[in-house]
């Protein structure tokens, strides 16, 4: 089944090509970059012009500035409590890994 607003949008696509709004576009005739996953082209472009990544990753620089913040406290209480959040981290960055 169609979208119920497809007509709309096609006759606002066609009276824009009338006017000639889509003349001169930046790239035109040229080809579309190559793309290995068509379907969520553009959630991935979104994602990563945002500053979206895996959260593997988030988890990994997560790790390291807990890490560096370890190296750098004297105080014993905090050194405890950052170890703790360090295993925490370790655990759920284990299974962000094993996700498929």
């Amino acid at each position: 089944m169609d979208h119920p607003l497809i007509d709309l949008i096609n006759a606002r696509i066609a009276a824009a090509e009338a006017r000639g709004e889509f003349d001169n576009l930046p790239g035109a005739g040229r080809p579309l970059p190559p793309c290995d996953d068509p379907e969520n082209a553009v959630l991935h472009r979104l994602l990563r012009d945002n500053g979206a990544v895996p959260e593997a990753v988030a988890l990994t620089r997560d790790l390291a500035r807990l890490r560096e913040t370890l190296r750098d406290t004297s105080c014993r209480s905090r050194r405890a409590e950052i170890l703790r959040e360090i295993a925490l981290l370790d655990t759920k960055l284990d299974l962000a890994r094993r996700r498929p």
